[in-house]
């Protein structure tokens, strides 16, 4: 995901309407008031922990994710942190008057589920926001642009038609200028690609974000799509120039949206089985207080990194930890950990750094940064005392990242885990690199399930095809690994990722891709509880159920070591819990 919606959808508004609004005293007030009461009931749940566990789970399967990975009879929880986990006959030591006892009725209990790149602002401000016109709901550009004629006619001309998630690989193609103008020459309409760094507009958009015909590459690789004769076709490339009309199009948006917006959609990815959610690079540091009392209110657990541009302002909050572990801010469910950047663009777009061509043709896709500017960033979040992670897609900004890592850190840095989001094209030698510098990669399964065809056939070929997302050869080299969903880019839910690591089958002709790169349902459990756990410095607190973490529970209807590799995702979630209080459920 990029940063262009982020930067103008959401912070010119928030920056100064939604959080210049959330600092007053009043809003202070009311989030002082949550976070009291958080405190509270914390310091409640210890004190009667001493006495004896508040809640013990029996009578299902239950894995603590531990070392041996041997599940367990009962768990018991008190004072929002797990007490204990084994046998029930030496876990009904701990029950008490008040103990409740929850019978799990052979349902099977893990601890909670953690996306390490998710974007949750964004997204909970999309689902609010943007038309829905993705592949999900359209299966076809028809179907898409039929939904948006239904919208023109229900609103008065001049005002913004927004869209998004459309998905060029799935539904058909890109959307033109020509196509948009037959929907409407009296609405401004504009389209936000689900791959993060393309858009589409129609003419009156275009006069109204100000560009003219004779446009040229705008600073920092932003430029826009040209037809056979010259003229502006209607697609926007890149951040730079995706600003320009996210600047216009976007609207105000208030404290009160905001809170609705992220209360609802927490409680979908609840529901989905998450219980912590990390967002990489696009939380602004003016955001950190308000979204932290925030996160007391919400049914998930909130983390976040900052991005490079943020640099000197997140050194306000480095005093709250060791540099190895999240910053936690008191009195809240919500932690930071690390800078972030983005070194290339997306594969689907063929905007991404390659050391060969996309398939049919001469194009390798760009780097952002050469690759002594991204050592220049390394260094400067080094010396700020925070690990790096940085986006990339294809192979070569693999090599400039990894030169840019060894250079500023060297191998395991005192700062922690540095991370390579995606990592989608990393090859062998670029792993062992991985290894050795102490590196961790987080993959996005979903480019396997939804464009795996797509790559093969169209964007890189067979050959390179076969080896993305290279997850086996993690196992077998020995490199722990998350896995994510880069929420919005794909949809929310972690079984979904743990049945695309696991089958590698493309929804498109349900082909595998790279059947030897499958893993095992439990090294993909791993990489949503442990192994992300680690990758936002969640470790000692979340990802297991060892006695003292927090008690973050995830509890399905059935256990996906023992149905079949498809049937994965069609579990139920039954209940989450963060913090030893039911989230969900």
């Amino acid at each position: 995901m990029c940063r262009a919606c982020v930067r103008s959808l959401i912070t010119d508004h928030l920056t100064s309407g939604l959080w210049r609004a959330a600092l007053s005293r009043r809003r202070f007030l009311t989030y002082a008031v949550w976070g009291a009461a958080a405190a509270a009931i914390t310091a409640g749940r210890e004190a009667h922990a001493a006495d004896g566990a508040e809640v013990i789970f029996r009578n299902g399967t239950i894995y603590p994710m531990t070392a041996g990975g041997r599940p367990v009879e009962a768990l018991a929880i008190g004072g929002g942190r797990v007490v204990a986990a084994g046998s029930a006959s030496d876990l009904s030591t701990l029950a008490r008057g008040a103990t409740r006892i929850v019978d799990l009725q052979g349902r099977t209990l893990f601890p909670g589920f953690i996306d390490p790149h998710h974007h949750t602002v964004l997204s909970a401000l999309f689902a609010n926001l943007l038309l829905n016109i993705g592949y999900p709901k359209y299966s076809n550009r028809v179907d898409a642009l039929a939904a948006l004629k239904t919208v023109v006619g229900k609103v008065p001309p001049g005002q913004w038609i927004r869209a998004g998630y459309y998905d060029n690989l799935l539904q058909g193609g890109d959307l033109s200028m020509e196509e948009l103008n037959a929907i409407s020459t009296q609405h401004p309409i504009f389209i936000f690609y689900v791959n993060g760094h393309v858009g589409a507009a129609n003419a009156m958009a275009f006069k109204l974000a100000k560009i003219p015909q004779d446009v040229g590459e705008l600073s920092g690789g932003g430029h826009f799509g040209r037809a056979p004769d010259g003229k502006l076709n209607g697609l926007i490339y890149e951040e730079p120039a995706l600003l320009r009309f996210i600047a216009v199009a976007a609207p105000a948006v208030t404290p009160e949206l905001m809170a609705t917006a992220l209360a609802s959609y927490t409680k979908q990815v609840a529901s989905a089985g998450n219980t912590t959610l990390h967002e990489p690079g696009t939380i602004k540091p003016d955001w950190v207080q308000p979204l932290a009392k925030l996160s007391n209110a919400l049914d998930v657990r909130m983390s976040a990194s900052l991005s490079t541009d943020s640099l000197e302002a997140s050194k306000a909050f480095v005093s709250l930890g060791p540099g190895a572990k999240a910053r936690k801010i008191p009195d809240s469910r919500f932690s930071l950990y690390g800078i972030k950047f983005w070194a290339d663009g997306s594969n689907q777009a063929e905007t991404a750094a390659q050391t060969k061509p996309y398939l049919h043709t001469t194009k390798r896709g760009k780097a952002n940064y050469t690759e002594s500017q991204m050592a220049e960033l390394c260094l400067a979040a080094k010396k700020a005392g925070w690990p790096i992670l940085i986006h990339c897609q294809g192979d070569a900004a693999i090599d400039d990242a990894l030169d840019a890592l060894e250079q500023a850190y060297g191998p395991n840095p005192a700062t922690g885990l540095n991370r390579v989001e995606h990592a989608t094209m990393a090859r062998p030698d670029q792993l062992d690199r991985m290894k050795r510098l102490g590196a961790e990669p987080t993959f996005l399964p979903d480019l396997l399930y939804l464009y795996g065809v797509a790559y093969r056939d169209q964007i890189l070929g067979p050959e390179r095809t076969e080896f993305m997302e290279p997850m086996a050869a993690c196992v077998k080299a020995g490199i722990p690994f998350s896995l994510h969903t880069d929420s919005p880019v794909s949809p929310a839910g972690p079984l979904r990722l743990v049945q695309i690591a696991v089958a590698r089958r493309c929804v498109i002709d349900k082909s595998v891709i790279g059947a030897d790169q499958a893993i095992s349902a439990h090294e993909a459990l791993k990489a949503i509880t442990i192994h992300a756990a680690r990758q936002i410095g969640l470790e000692d607190s979340i990802g297991t159920l060892d006695p003292g973490k927090d008690a973050d529970l995830t509890i399905l209807e059935s256990d996906p070591y023992k149905v079949s590799q498809d049937a994965i995702s069609n579990i139920k979630v039954s209940e989450t819990w963060v913090a030893g209080e039911r989230k969900f459920g």
